[in-house]
């Protein structure tokens, strides 16, 4: 079985491409880890000079909004793969700790043979604040992991390297 991380990105939807040339006749898992507002904002802080934090009732709207959009990217990725004779199966989590841990531990719940995710294609200064899902799914992994880039982030890399 192969768990396909997908966030709807173009890097994602890179990842769905590859699935599909390299994984025919798998099973496919297709997973959307979303991160409840109460997590972001008490990782993110109400700093920033403002001063606003919406009324906690209002958190369960964008908590069901976020899950919303989260459950559309997945459905709309598993019909791309049944389309293409995948038997594909959707599952949309809410963060526990890290979005990579999310992954790592539905990885080991579903005993995936592999992980597909995309890359954001992020470097420099953006890395190393922000962290990097598939950096970290990499380098904590007990299984193989295949990190997709999207054809804009892979061409920004090959012009790097000439």
């Amino acid at each position: 079985m192969i768990l396909l991380c997908y966030d709807g990105s173009e890097d994602a939807q890179a990842a769905v491409e590859l699935t599909l040339s390299l994984f025919a006749g798998q099973p496919v898992t297709v997973l959307a880890v979303w991160e409840p507002y109460a997590e972001v904002i008490s990782n993110e802080g109400w700093g920033l000079g403002f001063g606003y934090a919406p009324p906690p009732g209002d958190f369960e709207q964008i908590d069901d909004s976020v899950r919303s959009h989260a459950q559309g990217a997945v459905d709309d990725a598993v019909r791309r793969l049944t389309e293409n004779g995948f038997t594909a199966e959707g599952r949309v989590e809410s963060m526990r700790g890290s979005v990579a841990a999310t992954v790592l531990a539905v990885g080991d719940e579903l005993d995936a043979g592999a992980i597909v995710l995309g890359t954001r294609g992020r470097s420099g200064i953006k890395s190393l604040l922000l962290g990097s899902v598939s950096n970290a799914v990499l380098q904590h992994a007990d299984r193989p992991v295949l990190v997709v880039p999207s054809e804009p982030v892979a061409a920004e890399r090959r012009g790097r390297h000439r």
